[in-house]
């Protein structure tokens, strides 16, 4: 199974974002990805953005995610 973790850009140097989430930071290259800005939500998978997100779904999908964490589903 793969998966993806949405992160907030914090900032873009070419096509490298820095993205972070709960105080995590990591870069992601946006080779896959049009028009992400500073502040957008992108869905994160192996180094790469993905997908660009609305920031609704993207809090629902964290929000699920610290669900599952909490419930000992996924490790921390």
């Amino acid at each position: 199974m793969c998966l993806g973790v949405p992160m907030r850009v914090m900032s873009i140097d070419g096509e490298t974002a820095c993205c972070e989430i709960d105080g995590v930071q990591r870069q992601a290259s946006l080779m896959m990805v049009d028009g992400v800005a500073i502040g957008d939500f992108v869905l994160i998978h192996a180094g790469f953005a993905i997908e660009k997100l609305d920031e609704e779904d993207a809090r629902e999908t964290l929000r699920i995610f610290r669900e599952l964490i909490a419930d000992g589903v996924f490790p921390e």
